[in-house]
């Protein structure tokens, strides 16, 4: 196949496509597989998560500058503008977590569907793209079921390992630059199918052996998350909304109105008894549904209940203890020693050597009631962990309690940031909620000591029983799964200090 221009001419729009299954295909993403045209959003998502929140708003002063060289001097000028600002000076592999950590939810909610099925029937599928491959790769691979990324390349400066903010040649990929990649991709065999959305894109359109538009318009509508290739169970990222232009913009107005009244809702809490705090947390805008019969305090002498949550955020525990209306202890394992000072209720560290640490929950329990999160870390989506099955050997009083929670603006958890701050951005919602749902206290006959049943069998059934309750779907993943994914390290505390380093 010549390397030379060929003549462009006109493509039919996609709802002309025949179905069927073709061999290959080669798609753009913005405004091709994805419904929105602007990749605006993902570019502050790696400004700020892989970056940092004045990274972000350099970013969106800078969007009258983007937009203006994007229409009026190039589509290369303008993508390149983004790409410096956004990357300059970040760890390649910061940007690398985000890219596989963040984005792919925001991704995945904006799948177009008629896109999605024609790509999905191919055999060989190729996504070409002006966006970075590092920021698009591992969900083009691991949710769209892609076999290969054209796109731009960054340049890396070798000795720090960190992104200079330019590309490597021959540039950002567009227009004739994009029929170039796809001839040396494809050699003499043409892709059987080619999809674009824009004018840029019918350079690499017109050497496929059929072309379609992907036409922006109103009845365009999202593929389920659930028909991608995977589930999305762990995602990282403080924003809970896609940062739009307007979503950013209303975001940073809001943030020092968020932080102060965060401050407040912490500190103004914090030296109030639990029987009071609902009632000021419902005055603050933060509200709380209790449902279910909550048990009394233990008698003296009589060890105290073991109740066993999900886990959401690090204010479970604390919404536990709001709940009955008094102080009960909580286990924690990576909390630093100054959230431990500022909790209002006792939280004891654990060391995950499971002889010590079960003697210690036993003292506990043996001077009043308990909290535990047997998954041993949050997740955010509706599935449940595998629950640990230390719990069920240390007492047969377990009280199954079902923990969730509303965000709107940011999420008040965290993998790759400082979870120290994970409250406080919880509380900078503007409306934030919280639900726990009592459940009935384990029968006898589903106990170890009493029933005879095995940690790991009560274990199952107490997770059976809390995502019935939720509606959330029970998982054998585990708090290492969701580390090695997210942050590349196991989750433990030292594992998470040296990968920072």
């Amino acid at each position: 196949m010549s390397p030379g221009k060929t003549k462009s001419r006109s493509f039919p729009p996609i709802s002309e496509c025949k179905s069927g299954e073709y061999d290959s295909i080669a798609a753009d993403l913005d405004g091709t597989m994805l419904l929105s045209r602007s990749s605006f959003p993902y570019f502050m998502l790696v400004a700020i998560e892989a970056g940092s929140l004045f990274r972000g708003l350099i970013l969106l002063l800078s969007l009258p500058i983007v937009i203006i060289a994007y229409l009026f001097v190039s589509e290369a000028i303008g993508i390149q503008i983004l790409i410096y600002i956004s990357f300059a000076g970040i760890k390649i592999r910061d940007i690398e977590l985000v890219s596989r950590a963040v984005l792919p939810r925001f991704y995945a909610g904006d799948v177009r569907k008629d896109s999605f099925e024609v790509f999905d029937k191919c055999k060989r599928k190729v996504v070409v793209t002006a966006n970075p491959i590092v920021m698009v790769e591992p969900f083009v691979k691991d949710y769209l079921g892609g076999d290969k990324v054209l796109g731009t390349e960054i340049e890396v400066n070798p000795k720090t390992m960190k992104a200079t903010g330019f590309v490597k040649k021959p540039g950002v990929l567009v227009g004739d630059l994009k029929r170039l990649a796809i001839l040396k991709e494809f050699g003499d065999e043409s892709p059987d199918l080619g999809l674009g959305d824009r004018t840029s894109d019918h350079d690499f359109m017109s050497i496929c052996k059929e072309g379609y538009m992907v036409h922006e318009t109103k009845s365009s509508t999202t593929v389920p998350i659930e028909r991608l290739k995977n589930r999305i169970i762990f995602h990282d990222g403080r924003l809970v909304q896609r940062p739009t232009p307007l979503n950013a913009l209303i975001i940073y107005l809001w943030l020092p109105f968020g932080f102060m009244l965060s401050i407040f809702r912490v500190y103004f809490n914090l030296p109030l008894p639990e029987r009071f705090v609902r009632y000021t947390y419902e005055i603050l805008g933060i509200h709380l549904t209790i449902r279910g019969h909550r048990p009394p305090p233990p008698s003296p002498g009589t060890p105290g209940n073991l109740y066993v949550l999900n886990h959401r955020t690090a204010l479970d525990p604390i919404i536990i203890a709001i709940a009955l209306g008094r102080k009960i202890s909580c286990v924690t394992y990576s909390v630093s020693r100054l959230s431990r000072m500022l909790s209002p209720i006792p939280a004891v560290a654990l060391t995950r050597d499971r002889a010590a640490d079960a003697a210690r929950m036993r003292k506990l329990l043996e001077k009043g009631d308990l909290v535990i999160c047997p998954e041993g870390t949050t997740c955010r989506e509706p599935y449940l962990l595998r629950f640990s099955a230390l719990f069920a050997e240390l007492s047969d009083r377990i009280v199954p309690v079902a923990m969730n929670c509303k965000q709107g603006m940011f999420n008040g958890t965290t993998v790759r940031g400082v979870k120290f701050w994970d409250p406080y951005f919880f509380f900078m919602n503007p409306r934030p909620s919280y639900e726990a749902t009592f459940l009935d206290r384990l029968p006898e006959e589903m106990t170890v000591n009493g029933g005879g049943k095995t940690p790991i069998e009560v274990a199952n059934y107490v997770q059976k029983v809390i995502g019935g309750v939720l509606g959330f779907e029970c998982t054998e993943l585990t708090r290492k799964d969701k580390y090695l994914l997210l942050g590349g390290n196991d989750g433990k505390v030292e594992s998470i200090n040296k990968t920072k380093e």
